[in-house]
């Protein structure tokens, strides 16, 4: 079996300890796409701080990317919305306040803008993290209740040690109607139940004719676990979470050691490996 498709998540995957692509990556992407395979970003980030990094990759074409862990598909160039599944309003808002009762620190991502409530150490660190434009409102939910907005995500940060306790109170509250998950340490993320990784890469895969076994998949958080699951052959990097390398198909070299590349020229390029 051909592999048609390969999606990676960005950071600690595909990004070295830098955050940045290596060249080999590159060169691996590039190659894999120069002979007709199908290259998308699976990220839980913002499309403007993720776009970037595809147009690095130097592809031919209007690529789609997949944020918000799959609560959006983009294109890169036009900027055409391919598929969106933001959270309701109504849920946004009971979330919004649950954490404001916890004293968490809440994020809320609209059109592709960050909303907080107000500056602080944890909007600091973020905006130093990503380097994105924060806008204060005031009290995130009386804000959502204003504008009647469906947020894309929310995200809570928190390293007091209590971020454990915040995912297990929300899911208990939300988990039937919402994806609650750690992305990575300290970061709390939320969208609606249909948006994940696995799920919005199935849907992109059905839309362009792809079989789940044509897919590649890499990751290295519990936001990448569906996908690595879904796809064909799901791959986590060395650095991944203990839950990603047990679930994976296959176990590849860490972000910081060329892992992507090394499954890419291994499985796609090598066509020794699909003898005739």
């Amino acid at each position: 079996m051909r592999f048609r498709l390969i999606a990676a998540d960005l950071d600690d995957t595909l990004l070295d300890e830098n955050s940045k692509i290596s060249r080999r990556n590159k060169e691996a992407i590039f190659k894999a796409v120069s002979i007709g395979v199908r290259f998308i970003i699976a990220t839980g980030r913002m499309f403007k701080t993720s776009v970037a990094y595809l147009d690095e990759l130097e592809l031919d074409g209007d690529c789609p990317l997949i944020n918000y862990h799959g609560a959006m598909i983009k294109k890169s160039k036009s900027r055409d919305i391919l598929y969106h599944q933001p959270l309701n309003n109504e849920l946004a808002i009971a979330v919004s306040e649950e954490a404001e009762r916890r004293g968490s620190h809440v994020s809320v991502f609209i059109n592709d803008n960050l909303f907080i409530s107000e500056e602080n150490q944890y909007s600091q660190y973020y905006q130093a993290l990503t380097r994105v434009e924060l806008q204060p409102v005031g009290k995130l939910s009386s804000f959502l209740a204003g504008n009647g907005a469906n947020p894309t995500k929310i995200s809570i940060i928190c390293w007091d040690g209590n971020i454990d306790a915040i995912e297990a109170g929300l899911k208990d509250s939300f988990g039937e109607k919402l994806s609650i998950l750690q992305s990575r340490p300290y970061f709390l993320e939320i969208t609606d139940r249909k948006a994940t990784k696995g799920q919005t890469l199935r849907w992109f895969a059905e839309q362009t004719d792809v079989k789940r076994e044509e897919i590649i998949a890499f990751g290295d958080g519990h936001n990448d676990l569906d996908m690595i699951k879904y796809a064909g052959l799901g791959v986590a990097v060395a650095n991944a979470r203990p839950a990603v390398l047990q679930a994976a198909d296959l176990v590849t070299a860490s972000n910081s050691e060329d892992g992507v590349a090394e499954v890419i020229e291994k499985h796609v390029l090598d066509m020794s490996a699909y003898p005739e």
